[in-house]
Formats: C-alpha cells, sequence, structure tokens
C-alpha cells in the first residue's frame, strides 16, 4: 500500500507495535555484557526501515528498553550488531521506550541509554 505525501505512515507512530513490521534478526550486541537484541524492521506499508535494540537485565525490575531509528538501505545492507547503538546515536533521532523509561514510545536523540 502506498501512502499519499499527506498520509502518516503507522511506522512513524512512537508506539508502532510489532503488527506494523517486518522484523529480521540482526542478532545480539554482546557489549558490556548487555546481549541485546538488535533487528532491521521493515514497515509493511511504506517499506522504510528501522533499527531496532531491545535489551532488558534479568533480575533488574523495569530494566527493560528498546530504541527503533530510521534507516537507509545501504546502512541496512552491512549492519554489525556490535555498531549498533552508535548508529542509533548519529541518527537525527529515534524512537525508545519500554519500562525503564516507563513510556511506549517517545522520541529523543544522541547517546542511547542502554547500560543496566
Amino acid at each position: 500500500m502506498c501512502l499519499s505525501s499527506a498520509e502518516i505512515c503507522p511506522c512513524q507512530a512512537p508506539d508502532a507495535g510489532a503488527s506494523v513490521f517486518i522484523s529480521q534478526s540482526l542478532g545480539v550486541d554482546t557489549t558490556a555484557g548487555r546481549f541485546g537484541d538488535v533487528s532491521l524492521l521493515t514497515c509493511k506499508t511504506c517499506g522504510r526501515l528501522w533499527l531496532h535494540y531491545y535489551v532488558v537485565y534479568e533480575g533488574i525490575p523495569r530494566s527493560g528498553r528498546w530504541f527503533r531509528g530510521l534507516i537507509t538501505p545501504v546502512l541496512a545492507e552491512d549492519l554489525d550488531p556490535l555498531a549498533a547503538t552508535q548508529v542509533l546515536e548519529q541518527l537525527p533521532g529515534y524512537f525508545y521506550g519500554g519500562s525503564y523509561f516507563d513510556s511506549s514510545g517517545q522520541w529523543g536523540q544522541g547517546p542511547v541509554q542502554v547500560d543496566g
């Protein structure tokens, strides 16, 4: 489905759920023992590509957090899970949320708060 320029795609909502995307696992970011799940999300409606990062620390209540940033197809080709947080931090902005932030989604930019 193609949207007109006046319509906003569901993938652009801060709280866009899993049903909006096709997810492809890129692997795990093991930096500093964090074991963050890194995925490439493709919007089912417009085809935009999103880098998705999710981490939760077992035994630490309310530690779950996720980040989702719009990336180019060229960047998606060689994306290394170990570099995912650096890629997110270099984007003009990204969505983030989870129990750690007490949020279902909001806009941010700069450093990502992934460490426990």
